[in-house]
């Protein structure tokens, strides 16, 4: 059986670098799996996903023309479902918003903007304070 973009098949890891793992499949031949492609989470460092002599289901994603293969892991595995995130506002008040009255409403935004204003007037005080005067 050739190997050919597109094929998934079981595959060992033989060593690791910093860019990526290789990996050495059916057949003698062996390809590269790039860092960006070992899992669908964000990886700093292959050692903490990966290991050398494990066993590895890996895709076929490209061949160039020196039959360098490229592998992917992240793509031989189902993208995992991502748990559904409700969209919370900060500062969010005990009673929702659509139950508050426009008074209510305006009330929040007028404590949170002066809130937001003696911080910026905090800060700017600070920093004026700090400079020196010029000669």
């Amino acid at each position: 059986m050739g190997l050919e973009v597109g094929t998934i098949c079981n595959g060992k890891v033989t060593s690791i670098a910093k860019y990526g793992a290789f990996v050495s499949l059916e057949e003698g031949k062996s390809g590269m799996v790039h860092i960006s492609e070992i899992s669908h989470t964000y990886v700093n460092d292959i050692s903490e996903h990966l290991k050398v002599g494990q066993e590895v289901k890996v895709k076929v994603i490209g061949i160039d023309e020196n039959k360098r293969i490229s592998l992917s892991i992240r793509k031989a595995e189902p993208k995992p479902e991502r748990p559904a995130q409700s969209f919370q506002p900060r500062n969010n008040p005990v009673r929702e918003q659509s139950e508050m009255s426009f008074e209510d409403k305006l009330k929040q935004f007028m404590q949170d903007s002066d809130s937001k204003i003696s911080g910026i007037k905090q800060y700017s005080d600070r920093k004026a304070a700090n400079r020196r005067p010029r000669r």
